[in-house]
């Protein structure tokens, strides 16, 4: 089934933020909900995503009575011991009913406008069962399209003990998707340099707000 969305027609696709991780170099704070600019992070990824997608989930493993107040649906992963994206991924695909998920993480708040977009044609035009951004020098695996009905072998996967996203993402039909004319959206915070640095950065872009 498609749906219309942004004048055009295409199918139906949920959009997921990874908000669960432990975030040690940041002191294990929540960097979902670090300031940034006077907003919390989080803020400025859903004003990028939302406009895209038919549906958002947020993944969290903590504070997500916070996460909730954004009005949107807040998972917890499956598997209790902070296990990485994948995890995150299966609990959100447990839960959505789209055929695509799109991935993105909590700490990069300049994605493109079409992010979505050429995503999804690049996993259409290859027959492809993910794609995944490519910043022109590499992958950036927890910026990606997954189609549903990936579930069962994430599921296997994740449950057996496997945790290394690139190693599950080359078992199946993967194309990469340019966007190394967008290098901003791979900027994200690992450190507090980082955050200085990119509070810089957000500040001197142009608002950004959902509709």
């Amino acid at each position: 089934m498609t749906v219309q969305h942004g004048g055009q027609v295409r199918e139906p696709v949920a959009g997921l933020i990874l908000a669960g991780g432990r975030a040690r170099r940041m002191g294990g704070q929540d960097k979902g909900l670090v300031p940034l600019a006077r907003r919390a992070m989080i803020e400025h990824v859903l004003d990028r995503i939302r406009p895209q997608v038919d549906e958002v989930v947020i993944s969290a493993n903590r504070n997500q009575d916070v996460y909730a107040r954004y009005g949107h649906r807040v998972i917890e992963d499956v598997l209790d011991d902070y296990s990485g994206p994948l995890a995150g991924m299966l609990s959100a695909l447990l839960v959505v009913r789209q055929p695509w998920l799109a991935v993105v993480p909590c700490d990069s708040p300049l994605l493109p406008g079409e992010l979505v977009e050429r995503l999804l044609s690049s996993a259409l035009a290859g027959s492809a069962e993910l794609a995944v951004a490519h910043d022109g020098e590499r992958l950036q695996p927890v910026i990606a399209l997954l189609h549903h009905s990936l579930l069962t072998p994430l599921r296997a996967f994740v449950q057996g003990g496997g945790r290394k996203i690139d190693t599950w993402y080359a078992q199946h039909r993967m194309v990469t998707t340019d966007l190394s004319d967008h290098p901003e959206a791979f900027v994200n915070i690992n450190t507090p340099e980082d955050h200085a640095a990119l509070e810089r950065q957000v500040l001197a872009q142009p608002p950004c707000r959902s509709l």
